[in-house]
């Protein structure tokens, strides 16, 4: 709207300039011509001859719409409609501009105009003056620039209407975008964009939208289908192996059939723990856990999580601690934040040093946070971001057991929950913090899913 109205005061503005200096051009020329026709009158017919022509002129335009004046070398007039040579302001192109009374009003007060006239010195020092009533020239000039200004007005007006209509109606399509988008982010696929029959590109853009949506849609529930045959096909023959291998150590076997036997079971469960670990990652990634989100204790989780390593700890000599002084609410998914806090804390005590210490601080404010800090070797600052993705696994680990799965769930996790997962140095150790977005926010997003639920 600034850019339309610049252009129209651009535009009127040119329209005014343009209008006034041709009606003074109309003018001048008028005062020109009149004057040269003057000029050749005194040549051809002397002084007395350019009298005789100015008094006939002079009689003839008794309003004094065109002003004649003719003074001799001394200043006594000669002939003219006007009593005095004038005295105002004068342009640079030799023009005066001056009042001159036109007669008396209805309350006896003496009426005049404007005007405008120019001198020219004959030969014998004579001088001529022409000039022209520019009253009603100037009345038309304000008329002129009242009707553009009212115009102009009138223009932005409709103009600011017509672009508050617009700009509310591309905006009303707009929002409704951005809310089926976000219930999309957040997990519901089966939102669809409206299309309002209009034909316009909004309607173009959701009609391609919802057709995208329709092939993830295809390609995610083939994918869960995949998901649940590889489960059911892969993970029950592996807990059938690990029991029939359980089942044989019962027997009598000699050390080194025990030993390979034991080390079979291990590297089962470590199958069956990797498997568990990519099924759990792709649920959290999927957004489908969102339906489960509720409203939870971080506190009281965490408190779970500690209890739970608290003999490996001792194991390995590390004192672990909870910190919580104050309680923290959260809304989501109370399974997968305690799954994520646990990798985060079995990593803490794996690579830990011996006599060691694993804090985990449980924060309500500013915003409700899980920070996880211990005294190991820590993670080097440039492989912070690979830790993060799945099957990395630094070079000191791989004398440990793991399958590098362990923060690519606590990062899916923290997706999931729009949670912001940082990596940072304790000197020692590492510091990993994870914090939840405001509670409000959350709840409100929870809520909104609650009613679309229901309504379903």
């Amino acid at each position: 709207m600034a850019l339309f109205c610049v252009s129209a005061a651009v535009l009127f503005g040119f329209i005014y300039v343009a209008s006034v200096a041709y009606m003074e051009r109309q003018t001048e020329e008028t005062i020109t011509a009149e004057i040269t026709g003057f000029v050749d009158q005194y040549r051809l017919r002397g002084l007395g001859g350019l009298r005789n022509t100015i008094a006939q002129r002079a009689a003839a335009r008794p309003d004094r719409a065109s002003i004649y004046l003719l003074v001799d070398r001394s200043g006594r007039i000669m002939a003219g409609n006007i009593d005095r040579w004038p005295e105002g302001q004068e342009t640079k192109e030799g023009y005066v501009r001056f009042m001159i009374e036109t007669g008396i009003e209805g309350d006896n007060s003496v009426a005049s105009h404007r005007a405008l006239a120019r001198g020219f010195l004959l030969e014998n020092n004579a001088r001529l003056l022409v000039g022209r009533d520019i009253e009603s020239r100037l009345s038309i000039q304000a008329t002129l620039l009242n009707t553009l200004m009212i115009g102009g007005g009138v223009m932005i007006l409709l103009g600011l209407l017509g672009g508050l209509v617009m700009s509310r109606w591309m905006l009303g399509r707009l929002d409704d975008v951005n809310r089926a988008t976000t219930r999309i982010m957040t997990g519901d696929l089966t939102q669809r964009f409206v299309d309002k029959g209009s034909g316009d590109e909004f309607d173009e853009l959701a009609r391609n939208l919802n057709r995208m949506l329709d092939r993830i849609e295809r390609l995610l529930a083939g994918m869960r289908q995949v998901t649940d045959n590889v489960a059911h096909d892969l993970r029950t023959p592996l807990n059938r192996l690990r029991s029939r291998i359980e089942v044989a150590l019962m027997g009598e076997q000699s050390d080194e059939a025990r030993e390979l036997l034991e080390a079979t079971v291990r590297d089962a469960d470590s199958l069956i723990h990797t498997f568990n670990a990519i099924l759990s990652i792709a649920r959290a990634e999927s957004g489908e856990q969102q339906a489960e989100f509720e409203p939870f204790s971080l506190r009281e989780m965490a408190q779970d999580v500690t209890e739970l390593y608290e003999p490996l700890a001792e194991e390995k000599s590390i004192e672990l601690r909870l910190k919580a002084p104050r309680d923290a609410m959260v809304v989501g998914n109370r399974h997968l934040v305690a799954q994520a806090l646990a990798n985060v804390v079995d990593n803490a005590i794996k690579y830990g040093v011996e006599n060691g210490h694993v804090t985990v601080d449980v924060r309500e404010r500013p915003t409700p946070a899980l920070i996880i800090v211990d005294d190991g070797p820590g993670i080097p600052a440039e492989m912070r971001e690979r830790a993060l993705e799945r099957f990395v696994r630094l070079d000191m680990e791989r004398s440990t057991p793991g399958n590098g799965l362990g923060l690519s769930l606590v990062a899916a996790v923290a997706r999931l929950h729009e949670a912001k997962l940082e990596l940072d140095d304790a000197k020692p150790g590492l510091k990993i913090s994870m914090t939840f977005p405001p509670q409000r926010r959350v709840g409100r997003q929870a809520s909104g899913r609650q009613e679309v639920r229901s309504a379903a």
